[in-house]
């Protein structure tokens, strides 16, 4: 033994313990462990020395029954495959935290829905749901509004007004990278697929597909990879073993675009981009790599987020669900994946973007034909 004092494990110490030992009413040891509170330094000083003295730490369940508030936000992420994903966790939690909020994650299941997960989640007392690379039944998100927990899809959107989203404008997307791969001088189109029937999937390729209408090509050819790198290397295969082989692929994501890429490089001794050009989609960071430097669409995970975000609050805070659909822009930035067209590029903050000579306004959704 160092003769230093061990103290034995006994019942949990209380916030009026505590206010004895400082010399401060139990209001005040309250406040002084919420965030925001008013409290003078000099009692928040004495209460924090004292709850050191004592091993103090305050409950946070306790809590939460006498506020109605768990300060706990769950999110559900059906998968973390794709680098996109730990991103938005990363801003997620420190825009948590800025917020006093908490994370609680879900994770490892079917990417169709989330509704497996759903018991486990209710018995947290969340505040509020955020669902991300997943969907939610109507049933159980008509439960989740009765419940009057709000709920906030991420990276997804639904049709049914009882939930809110973000995305980016995936049609655009899909639109400006048709026009992109047109002006480049490209003619036979290929799309790797996500998972089918999600919706970022949908407007990805159905904003493509109008794209190259709109120049006068007919709809591309598609292969379904899932979103993983095996089936999305399969599809690469599959494509090169067409009659006629596209001369352009886009794919669905960028974790996706890494293994065509590679698919066709070392299985198939193609140039990229001089014998075939890919584009991806989110600008997640190995798209930067010099070994890859993949021509995608950017989603800005921190835009994405606060957006996100400030939805749910505003309906935590007001106590009414009041779905509501965000829709982010995202540019198409080019790097060497894909050929260049003679048109369409400016340099903005050391990135060069694709940036047609049309108006913005025909890219979006509305406005395609």
């Amino acid at each position: 033994m160092d003769g230093r004092s061990v103290r034995k494990p006994g019942p949990p110490v209380t916030s009026s313990q505590v206010a004895e030992v400082a010399g401060v009413s139990q209001s005040a040891v309250s406040r002084t462990f919420t965030p925001g509170a008013s409290i003078s330094p000099k009692t928040r000083a004495k209460v924090l020395a004292a709850a050191r003295d004592l091993g103090y730490r305050p409950n946070a369940i306790a809590r939460s029954l006498i506020t109605s508030r768990s300060r706990i936000i769950g999110v559900v992420m059906a998968y973390l495959e794709n680098q996109f994903y730990p991103t938005v966790l990363e801003v997620l939690g420190r825009q948590l935290r800025q917020l006093n909020y908490h994370m609680l994650l879900f994770t490892g299941f079917d990417a169709a829905d989330s509704d497996s997960v759903f018991d486990q989640i209710m018995q947290y007392r969340v505040d509020g749901i955020i669902l991300a690379s997943t969907g939610l039944s109507s049933a159980l998100a008509e439960e989740c509004m009765a419940a009057g927990i709000p709920v906030v899809l991420f990276n997804r959107t639904t049709q049914r007004d009882v939930v809110s989203s973000v995305t980016t404008d995936n049609h655009a997307g899909g639109w400006r990278i048709a026009d992109f791969l047109v002006a480049g001088g490209h003619r036979r189109f290929a799309y790797i697929a996500g998972v089918a029937d999600s919706s970022t999937n949908r407007d990805r390729h159905g904003g493509f597909a109008a794209g190259l209408a709109a120049h006068g090509f007919g709809p591309p050819v598609v292969r379904v990879g899932n979103y993983t790198t095996r089936q999305a290397a399969i599809a690469a295969r599959e494509l090169m073993g067409l009659a006629e082989p596209p001369d352009a692929i886009f794919v669905a994501n960028d974790h996706m675009a890494v293994a065509v890429i590679d698919t066709l490089r070392h299985e198939f001794g193609l140039r990229v981009p001089a014998d075939i050009s890919v584009v991806g989609y989110d600008n997640v960071e190995p798209a930067a790599w010099a070994g890859y430097a993949i021509t995608t669409v950017s989603q800005p995970a921190e835009p994405m987020v606060a957006a996100t975000l400030d939805l749910l609050m505003r309906q935590i805070d007001s106590g009414a669900i009041a779905p509501t659909h965000r829709v982010l822009p995202g540019d198409l930035i080019v790097r060497r994946s894909a050929r260049l067209p003679p048109r369409g590029l400016i340099e903005r903050d050391g990135a060069t973007l694709y940036r047609p000579d049309h108006s913005l306004a025909v890219l979006t959704k509305d406005a395609a034909p």
